[in-house]
């Protein structure tokens, strides 16, 4: 376990799980732990002895978003140059959102409260999101007189359809986790007591699955968000054709004969 920066970091059975870790700020992020969990994301998509990648808060938040009391010091002091903050932001998403998004392993969101701003728009990221019954969820970016980061306007958008996705940001309304089920933004909403078990047992379920299959099956799902059917068909025929010849398949086929679990490698 490492707790350095304000991001907590373990391991349990194939399940990387990352907390964030100022609790006493909702978890807001600093520049720090954005720059972390990068560096987190990264190692754990390259590192086979990770399944799943498991996304928390500790205190009873998820992740109120940017540190505004930090904004408000950083608007008062001396001219910064707006070109590099500007490509610092474009890269922190890339390490943060996209790769949650787009990394070949599951990846879940468990929301123990507040999910805000950049916090909402990382736990969209994922592939599946389970919440406390007390949690909810804001865009809250209007209320800061600001725009939207970390993919929240693509993701939401993509979950909830336009006409939703403007009225949540531009009217910033929190919604309760009734809603969030109702609307497709949560897969489970479970009593906060039994958030930890819930979640883990989701993550290591996945993380005893076929590992190459998520990847395809992930990569299948992506495209089909932008492009048309016929794309998505020839995708899934390229990707299936690859899985066919691999280990897992070849188990999995062997263990459905003989009826019994199928023991998979990731190979």
């Amino acid at each position: 376990m490492s707790d350095n920066n304000d991001l907590l970091v373990r391991r349990e059975d194939g399940v990387l799980v990352l907390t964030f870790n100022r609790p006493e700020h909702r978890n807001a992020l600093t520049q720090d732990m954005q720059v972390r969990l990068g560096e987190e994301l990264a190692a754990a998509e390259l590192d086979r002895e990770v399944g799943c990648v498991l996304l928390t808060g500790a205190g009873g938040a998820f992740c109120a978003g940017g540190d505004v009391k930090n904004m408000a010091r950083l608007s008062a002091g001396a001219p910064v140059d707006q070109l590099r903050r500007m490509e610092n932001q474009r890269q922190s998403q890339r390490r943060t959102s996209l790769r949650l998004f787009e990394m070949g392993k599951p990846t879940i969101a468990a929301l123990p409260g507040a999910a805000a701003g950049a916090g909402l728009s990382m736990a969209l990221a994922c592939d599946m999101r389970i919440a406390a019954e007390t949690a909810i969820m804001s865009t809250a970016f209007v209320k800061i007189g600001l725009s939207g980061d970390y993919g929240g306007t693509y993701l939401l958008t993509q979950l909830v359809g336009p006409a939703k996705a403007r009225e949540l940001y531009l009217l910033g309304d929190r919604i309760d986790m009734k809603e969030a089920l109702r609307l497709g933004l949560v897969n489970w909403v479970v009593p906060a007591a039994e958030l930890e078990t819930k979640a883990l047992e989701i993550a290591k379920r996945l993380a005893a699955g076929p590992r190459l299959a998520h990847r395809f099956i992930k990569d299948n799902l992506n495209r089909a968000m932008n492009g048309s059917f016929a794309e998505c068909l020839d995708n899934e025929s390229a990707n299936l054709m690859q899985l066919r010849e691999t280990e897992d398949h070849k188990e999995a086929a062997r263990a459905f004969a003989e009826k019994r679990t199928p023991r998979f490698t990731g190979r």
